[in-house]
């Protein structure tokens, strides 16, 4: 397993590491198999959607904060309760083909690290399992 290590610049934001994913696989020498992407925090997530046009994580962020207001009569004290449940909604893990030395992401597909209570340094985890390779 490695683990690389995400920056936000914002409470909220979608950060493209389809380049770093890649790279892990690349470096890994694995040819086929399975990518397991996991986010150890329980206010982030990480998700595949469009990658070539930025108005498609802005659109999906101000869904969720549309549905999941940052304020709103939660119990929770520490003022993230938003936080914990766009986490929830996303997901904190992605499990992708690898094939060719490459994850398999279709033509305008990116993998995103979601925060949604930053700015902070957080963690991925990349998990690979070699298939059946000749």
């Amino acid at each position: 397993m490695k683990t690389c290590t995400v920056k936000s610049k914002s409470r909220e934001d979608f950060i493209d590491i389809t380049s770093q994913v890649q790279e892990i696989v690349a470096a890994s020498g694995i040819r086929t198999g399975v990518c397991l992407l996991h986010v150890p925090h329980t206010t982030a997530a990480v998700t595949v959607n469009e990658g070539a046009d930025p108005d498609v994580q802005s659109d999906i962020l101000a869904y969720l904060a549309d549905r999941v207001p940052h304020r709103g009569p939660y119990r929770h004290m520490e003022g993230n309760s938003d936080a914990h449940i766009k986490s929830t909604l996303v997901g904190v893990s992605q499990v992708l083909a690898v094939e060719d030395g490459k994850v398999v992401l279709g033509t305008w597909q990116a993998i995103f690290f979601c925060e949604f209570d930053g700015p902070r340094t957080r963690r991925l985890h990349v998990q690979l399992v070699r298939g059946n390779e000749p």
